[in-house]
């Protein structure tokens, strides 16, 4: 397994466990990650923190890598399937999108969503 496997999987783990520090732990400090519930980006620790809070308090959303992928311009394709559900359990999205993935020194620096 690479270094770029082992990462998002400790990423995604925490996400669906809701272990914000252990998934930050992974992301460059300026990461930019897209708002995918509310659209744009937010850049950096402290933004990310506040927007998954937020989210959270929304929809229940569990993502699982099942595909990687490395582009021929250097960028990380990850093939996740996704569940969100709202609080109450019912299904939102059930399906698989792409996760795109730049790296820098070695941590998660900016994703980006392909549906």
């Amino acid at each position: 397994m690479t270094h770029f496997e082992n990462l998002i999987k400790k990423a995604y783990a925490a996400f669906n466990l809701r272990d914000i520090d252990t998934a930050l732990s992974t992301f460059h400090p300026e990461v930019q990650w897209p708002k995918a519930f509310e659209g744009g980006y937010v850049s950096g620790h402290d933004a990310i923190r506040g927007y998954w809070t937020r989210q959270w308090t929304e929809i229940n959303p569990t993502v699982e890598p099942i595909g990687f992928n490395q582009r021929s311009n250097g960028a990380f394709e990850v093939t996740v399937h996704q569940i969100v559900r709202d609080l109450q359990g019912n299904s939102i999205f059930d399906g698989q999108v792409k996760h795109i993935y730049t790296l820098e020194a070695d941590l998660l620096r900016r994703m980006d969503i392909e549906i």
